[in-house]
């Protein structure tokens, strides 16, 4: 009988996973809302977490139609962002230093799937000063179909140079947790805004309340 060999590379998500990034995303579609006379549309978060930016331009069109204009959410947004960002770091997720030094350390590859364009991912690591820890990074310019399309997660197995079986995904939102089943990859599901749904509850791997969680458990699996 072969031996089983240990899963030693790990995919991370950015926004809700490394990052408390969420909220700010609720509050910037709150005031972009209420800017072009459709009152506080931080609902939409959830109705698009995961997806990269054209998905998300999609679904706000179908939401309101001709009136909807994607310059001017952008405009607004990044309005919003910029006097964040002006005053603050990107918000951690607690553990996020002591999670990624236990990877590296255990000598694990790791990789970076986030939908948000690749300008905003590099900001938010190097804020936090953790962009040396990936080996690989993808973000949602890079790629055509947004999750829950599994592009995202195939080609970021396919730098790590390890097929999608043999990789961890760690995941908050339901448009990733599928995106990351469908790839091949085994799903860790951390939630964030979106609790989870039985639609989804039987594909992930395992759940586990955070990132010191997720150390947690896979020392157990050893």
């Amino acid at each position: 009988m072969p031996i089983k060999m240990p899963i030693k590379t790990i995919i991370f998500d950015m926004d809700g996973v490394l990052f408390d990034t969420e909220p700010l995303s609720v509050r910037a579609w709150d005031y972009a809302g209420e800017k072009m006379g459709f009152g506080p549309c931080g609902y939409m978060s959830l109705r698009t977490l995961g997806m990269n930016k054209p998905a998300i331009m999609k679904v706000w069109a179908e939401e309101f139609g001709d009136r909807f204009s994607p310059d001017e959410l952008d405009r607004h947004a990044h309005a919003f962002f910029d006097r964040y960002y002006a005053e603050h770091k990107t918000p951690e997720k607690p553990g996020l230093h002591q999670a990624l030094d236990f990877f590296k350390s255990n000598g694990y590859k790791i990789g970076l799937a986030s939908s948000s364009r690749r300008e905003t991912v590099l900001k938010h690591l190097a804020d936090s000063e953790i962009t040396g820890y990936f080996d690989v990074i993808v973000s949602g310019d890079m790629i055509a179909a947004s999750k829950p399309a599994p592009d995202i997660y195939l080609k970021a197995c396919k730098l790590l140079g390890e097929p999608p079986e043999n990789c961890y995904a760690v995941e908050d939102s339901k448009n990733g947790i599928v995106s990351a089943w469908q790839a091949g990859c085994r799903v860790v599901f951390i939630p964030d805004l979106w609790p989870g749904d039985e639609e989804t509850e039987r594909l992930p791997a395992v759940k586990v309340d955070d990132l010191l969680g997720l150390v947690k458990w896979l020392k157990s699996e050893k």
